[in-house]
Protein backbone atom coordinates (compact mmCIF):
# COMPACT_ATOMS: atom_id res chain seq x y z
CA UNK A 1 0.00 0.00 0.00
CA UNK A 2 1.22 3.70 -1.00
CA UNK A 3 0.25 6.71 0.46
CA UNK A 4 0.62 10.26 -1.60
CA UNK A 5 0.72 12.74 1.73
CA UNK A 6 2.98 12.96 4.44
CA UNK A 7 2.09 10.85 7.90
CA UNK A 8 1.07 12.50 11.47
CA UNK A 9 4.39 12.12 13.47
CA UNK A 10 3.73 12.18 17.44
CA UNK A 11 6.16 14.37 19.03
CA UNK A 12 6.26 12.20 22.24
CA UNK A 13 7.70 9.13 20.04
CA UNK A 14 11.35 8.75 20.80
CA UNK A 15 13.28 6.72 17.98
CA UNK A 16 16.50 4.79 17.98
CA UNK A 17 18.41 5.06 15.08
CA UNK A 18 19.74 2.27 12.96
CA UNK A 19 22.21 3.90 9.43
CA UNK A 20 22.78 1.52 6.78
CA UNK A 21 24.56 2.32 2.99
CA UNK A 22 20.84 3.72 1.50
CA UNK A 23 18.10 3.29 4.91
CA UNK A 24 18.50 4.60 7.91
CA UNK A 25 16.06 2.49 10.82
CA UNK A 26 14.00 4.16 13.52
CA UNK A 27 13.11 2.07 16.28
CA UNK A 28 11.41 1.92 19.27
CA UNK A 29 12.90 -1.27 20.75
CA UNK A 30 13.71 -4.22 19.13
CA UNK A 31 17.28 -3.38 17.91
CA UNK A 32 17.89 -7.63 16.90
CA UNK A 33 14.74 -7.03 14.51
CA UNK A 34 16.20 -3.43 13.35
CA UNK A 35 19.51 -4.63 12.22
CA UNK A 36 17.38 -7.97 10.48
CA UNK A 37 15.21 -5.10 8.59
CA UNK A 38 18.17 -3.22 7.49
CA UNK A 39 20.19 -6.09 6.11
CA UNK A 40 17.07 -7.45 4.51
CA UNK A 41 16.37 -3.77 3.08
CA UNK A 42 19.84 -2.96 1.68
CA UNK A 43 20.15 -6.48 -0.30
CA UNK A 44 16.50 -6.06 -1.55
CA UNK A 45 17.27 -2.10 -2.84
CA UNK A 46 20.83 -3.85 -4.55
CA UNK A 47 18.23 -6.45 -6.03
CA UNK A 48 15.11 -4.44 -6.97
CA UNK A 49 17.93 -2.23 -8.77
CA UNK A 50 19.15 -5.18 -10.82
CA UNK A 51 15.93 -7.05 -11.83
CA UNK A 52 14.31 -3.60 -13.02
CA UNK A 53 17.86 -2.32 -14.88
CA UNK A 54 17.86 1.13 -12.58
CA UNK A 55 20.73 1.18 -11.44
CA UNK A 56 21.74 4.47 -11.07
CA UNK A 57 25.04 6.78 -9.95
CA UNK A 58 26.46 5.70 -7.18
CA UNK A 59 25.12 7.84 -4.60
CA UNK A 60 21.27 6.95 -5.32
CA UNK A 61 19.95 7.04 -2.11
CA UNK A 62 22.66 7.57 0.08
CA UNK A 63 23.55 9.97 2.78
CA UNK A 64 20.88 12.60 2.85
CA UNK A 65 19.00 10.48 0.46
CA UNK A 66 18.65 7.76 2.51
CA UNK A 67 15.18 6.35 2.76
CA UNK A 68 13.82 5.83 6.20
CA UNK A 69 11.88 2.92 7.47
CA UNK A 70 9.72 3.82 10.97
CA UNK A 71 9.42 0.53 13.34
CA UNK A 72 6.51 1.39 16.01
CA UNK A 73 5.86 -1.14 18.50
CA UNK A 74 2.66 -2.34 17.86
CA UNK A 75 0.19 -2.56 15.15
CA UNK A 76 -1.89 -0.09 17.72
CA UNK A 77 1.08 2.43 17.88
CA UNK A 78 1.40 2.67 13.98
CA UNK A 79 -2.07 3.32 13.43
CA UNK A 80 -2.29 6.13 16.32
CA UNK A 81 0.21 8.00 15.33
CA UNK A 82 -0.47 7.45 11.50
CA UNK A 83 -4.23 7.75 11.44
CA UNK A 84 -3.91 4.97 8.84
CA UNK A 85 -7.08 1.97 8.14
CA UNK A 86 -7.29 -0.48 10.97
CA UNK A 87 -6.36 -3.09 8.15
CA UNK A 88 -3.16 -1.55 7.81
CA UNK A 89 0.12 -2.86 8.43
CA UNK A 90 2.41 -0.48 7.00
CA UNK A 91 2.94 2.40 3.88
CA UNK A 92 5.12 4.13 2.05
CA UNK A 93 5.28 8.06 1.44
CA UNK A 94 6.87 8.71 -1.81
CA UNK A 95 7.60 12.37 -1.27
CA UNK A 96 9.37 11.93 1.64
CA UNK A 97 10.75 8.49 0.84
CA UNK A 98 9.53 6.91 3.89
CA UNK A 99 7.70 3.27 5.17
CA UNK A 100 6.14 3.00 7.91
CA UNK A 101 5.23 -0.22 9.86
CA UNK A 102 5.61 -1.99 13.17
CA UNK A 103 7.24 -4.80 14.65
CA UNK A 104 5.62 -7.84 12.86
CA UNK A 105 7.85 -10.97 11.92
CA UNK A 106 5.54 -13.47 9.81
CA UNK A 107 5.25 -11.38 6.63
CA UNK A 108 6.91 -8.07 6.95
CA UNK A 109 10.69 -8.79 5.75
CA UNK A 110 9.54 -11.17 3.22
CA UNK A 111 6.49 -9.53 1.23
CA UNK A 112 5.71 -5.94 2.77
CA UNK A 113 9.35 -5.10 2.64
CA UNK A 114 10.67 -5.38 -1.13
CA UNK A 115 7.14 -4.79 -2.04
CA UNK A 116 7.50 -1.15 -0.27
CA UNK A 117 10.93 -0.66 -1.33
CA UNK A 118 10.12 -1.46 -5.11
CA UNK A 119 7.44 1.14 -5.22
CA UNK A 120 10.09 3.84 -3.88
CA UNK A 121 12.13 2.67 -6.32
CA UNK A 122 9.90 2.47 -9.21
CA UNK A 123 8.16 6.27 -8.66
CA UNK A 124 11.83 7.57 -8.07
CA UNK A 125 12.95 6.48 -11.52
CA UNK A 126 9.36 7.34 -13.16
CA UNK A 127 7.94 10.08 -10.96
CA UNK A 128 4.60 11.47 -11.10
CA UNK A 129 4.62 13.92 -14.66
CA UNK A 130 3.41 10.34 -16.83
CA UNK A 131 0.19 8.91 -16.82
CA UNK A 132 1.45 5.48 -14.63
CA UNK A 133 -1.67 3.23 -14.91
CA UNK A 134 -1.80 1.32 -11.47
CA UNK A 135 -1.30 -1.71 -12.75
CA UNK A 136 1.60 -1.49 -13.58
CA UNK A 137 2.87 0.26 -10.38
CA UNK A 138 1.25 -2.32 -8.62
CA UNK A 139 2.43 -5.31 -10.32
CA UNK A 140 5.71 -4.40 -10.48
CA UNK A 141 6.05 -3.82 -6.51
CA UNK A 142 4.19 -7.32 -6.44
CA UNK A 143 6.54 -8.62 -8.71
CA UNK A 144 9.32 -8.35 -6.55
CA UNK A 145 8.13 -10.19 -3.69
CA UNK A 146 9.81 -13.14 -5.73
CA UNK A 147 7.60 -16.56 -4.10
CA UNK A 148 4.50 -13.99 -6.11
CA UNK A 149 5.87 -14.51 -9.31
CA UNK A 150 4.85 -18.83 -9.63
CA UNK A 151 2.04 -18.21 -7.25
CA UNK A 152 0.67 -15.45 -10.08
CA UNK A 153 1.35 -17.42 -13.01
CA UNK A 154 -0.62 -20.24 -11.95
CA UNK A 155 -3.25 -17.75 -9.90
CA UNK A 156 -3.95 -16.83 -13.65
CA UNK A 157 -4.28 -20.09 -15.18
CA UNK A 158 -6.79 -21.01 -13.03
CA UNK A 159 -8.95 -17.54 -13.93
CA UNK A 160 -8.27 -18.03 -17.53
CA UNK A 161 -9.86 -21.35 -16.96
CA UNK A 162 -12.78 -19.60 -15.47
CA UNK A 163 -13.43 -17.35 -18.01
CA UNK A 164 -11.72 -14.33 -15.69
CA UNK A 165 -9.66 -11.57 -16.89
CA UNK A 166 -10.04 -7.86 -17.45
CA UNK A 167 -9.06 -6.58 -20.86
CA UNK A 168 -6.01 -4.82 -20.95
CA UNK A 169 -7.78 -1.36 -21.54
CA UNK A 170 -10.42 -1.73 -18.80
CA UNK A 171 -7.35 -2.76 -16.36
CA UNK A 172 -5.72 0.22 -17.08
CA UNK A 173 -8.57 1.94 -16.04
CA UNK A 174 -9.54 0.61 -12.72
CA UNK A 175 -8.68 2.01 -9.73
CA UNK A 176 -8.03 -0.82 -7.00
CA UNK A 177 -8.51 0.70 -3.86
CA UNK A 178 -12.31 1.83 -4.52
CA UNK A 179 -12.91 -1.24 -5.75
CA UNK A 180 -14.50 -3.45 -2.50
CA UNK A 181 -15.26 -7.24 -3.98
CA UNK A 182 -12.69 -9.31 -2.98
CA UNK A 183 -12.49 -11.47 -6.05
CA UNK A 184 -11.95 -8.32 -8.54
CA UNK A 185 -9.40 -7.28 -5.87
CA UNK A 186 -7.59 -10.72 -6.57
CA UNK A 187 -7.83 -10.94 -10.02
CA UNK A 188 -6.59 -7.19 -10.49
CA UNK A 189 -3.19 -8.17 -8.14
CA UNK A 190 -2.65 -11.78 -10.02
CA UNK A 191 -3.15 -10.09 -13.39
CA UNK A 192 -1.09 -7.16 -12.49
CA UNK A 193 1.89 -9.03 -11.35
CA UNK A 194 1.33 -11.78 -14.04
CA UNK A 195 2.09 -9.20 -16.88
CA UNK A 196 4.47 -7.12 -15.60
CA UNK A 197 6.22 -11.21 -15.46
CA UNK A 198 5.64 -11.69 -18.92
CA UNK A 199 6.95 -7.95 -20.06
CA UNK A 200 10.30 -8.92 -17.59
CA UNK A 201 11.10 -12.36 -18.05
CA UNK A 202 10.23 -13.03 -21.56
CA UNK A 203 11.35 -9.79 -22.82
CA UNK A 204 14.16 -8.75 -20.70
CA UNK A 205 14.72 -5.66 -18.15
CA UNK A 206 16.24 -3.74 -20.65
CA UNK A 207 12.90 -3.62 -22.72
CA UNK A 208 11.15 -3.36 -19.96
CA UNK A 209 13.32 0.34 -18.65
CA UNK A 210 12.82 1.73 -21.67
CA UNK A 211 9.11 1.40 -21.51
CA UNK A 212 8.49 2.82 -18.39
CA UNK A 213 10.95 5.84 -19.15
CA UNK A 214 8.81 5.97 -22.26
CA UNK A 215 5.42 6.71 -20.21
CA UNK A 216 7.75 8.58 -17.76
CA UNK A 217 8.78 11.05 -20.59
CA UNK A 218 5.14 11.40 -21.42
CA UNK A 219 3.92 8.72 -24.00
CA UNK A 220 1.16 7.39 -23.73
CA UNK A 221 1.07 3.21 -23.12
CA UNK A 222 0.51 2.32 -27.02
CA UNK A 223 3.67 4.61 -28.14
CA UNK A 224 5.59 2.88 -25.30
CA UNK A 225 4.96 -0.10 -25.83
CA UNK A 226 5.89 0.36 -29.58
CA UNK A 227 8.96 2.12 -28.95
CA UNK A 228 10.13 -0.28 -26.73
CA UNK A 229 9.04 -3.22 -28.45
CA UNK A 230 8.91 -2.65 -31.49
CA UNK A 231 9.53 -5.61 -33.38
CA UNK A 232 6.96 -7.45 -30.94
CA UNK A 233 4.91 -5.52 -29.37
CA UNK A 234 3.07 -2.80 -31.36
CA UNK A 235 -0.07 -1.76 -28.49
CA UNK A 236 -2.16 -3.20 -25.42
CA UNK A 237 -3.88 -5.64 -27.79
CA UNK A 238 -0.62 -7.16 -28.80
CA UNK A 239 0.55 -6.99 -25.79
CA UNK A 240 -2.37 -8.81 -24.68
CA UNK A 241 -2.61 -11.69 -27.44
CA UNK A 242 0.75 -12.37 -26.13
CA UNK A 243 0.55 -12.64 -22.72
CA UNK A 244 -2.16 -14.81 -22.57
CA UNK A 245 -0.23 -16.82 -24.96
CA UNK A 246 2.79 -16.89 -22.21
CA UNK A 247 0.63 -17.49 -19.48
CA UNK A 248 -1.37 -20.87 -21.52
CA UNK A 249 2.32 -22.17 -22.75
CA UNK A 250 3.93 -21.35 -19.29
CA UNK A 251 4.51 -24.46 -16.73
Amino acid sequence: MVILFPAILSAEVSWNELRGDHFIIYYIEGEKFAKHVLRKAEGYYKQIAADLGYQRYSDFWQWENRVKIYLYKTQEDFLKDTGRQSWSHGMADYFNKEIRSYMWKEGFVESLLPHEITHLVFRDYVGFKGEIPLWLDEGVAEWEEVPKRAVARQSMKIFLEEGRKYPLKDLTQIDIRNVKIELAVRLFYVQSVSVVDFLISEHGAERFIAFCRQLRDGKSLDEGLKFAYADRIRDLNQLEEQWLKYIQETP
